[in-house]
């Protein structure tokens, strides 16, 4: 695995059904490192604490794999890096073979997988359609949240190198679908 995009967001004030909202969704591509702190990625904006950034969902993962998927469904769309609202785009995440626990070193930090990320209507704002959010739900393309476990700096071109393979662990995927099975979806 490789990253082939570091991506932040600024705030971002949108409407949505009359009031106004505040995310970070809307992340883009940038040229230089990116330093994975603890809690969040170092100058990103998250504005719902809640479901976002934290020890444990410190920094969002994606795989470009997943967005020619999408791409399919949305061929009108502008597919840019970051279109997810992840930090990190990643040549071939794949949510079906991490598991909770696996640790990864990449750049100068240490990344363990700890959750998948369940979409919210922020994503259909992101897509200017809702439907994106249930056919979201409808892959195992969740993504993973990584919490770092030594922090530093990532750029484009840096590899993971798995230091630590929890395979007796739920894999990402395995979590995301019973959360979907959780929600009745």
């Amino acid at each position: 695995m490789k990253i082939v995009s570091t991506n932040i967001g600024e705030r971002k004030e949108v409407d949505y059904r009359g009031k106004k909202v505040l995310t970070g969704i809307y992340k883009y591509t940038v040229d230089e490192p990116i330093f994975l702190d603890t809690n969040e990625v170092k100058g990103d904006e998250i504005s719902d604490r809640k479901h976002h950034g934290g020890v444990n969902q410190a920094v969002y993962g994606y795989s470009l794999k997943h967005y020619e998927f999408f791409k399919k469904l949305y061929p009108k769309l502008n597919f840019e890096m970051g279109m997810f609202g992840e930090n990190l785009t990643i040549d071939h995440l794949d949510e079906t073979i991490i598991h909770v626990g696996d640790t990864f070193k990449v750049g100068d930090a240490i990344l363990e997988a700890t959750v998948q990320r369940n979409p919210c209507y922020k994503l259909g704002i992101r897509f200017n359609s809702m439907k994106i959010v249930k056919q979201f739900w409808n892959t195992t393309f969740c993504g993973v949240y990584f919490k770092v476990l030594q922090t530093g700096f990532v750029k484009k071109g840096d590899e993971f190198e798995q230091l630590k393979n929890c395979t007796k662990n739920p894999t990402i995927a395995d979590l995301y679908l019973n959360k979907k099975k959780e929600k009745g979806i």
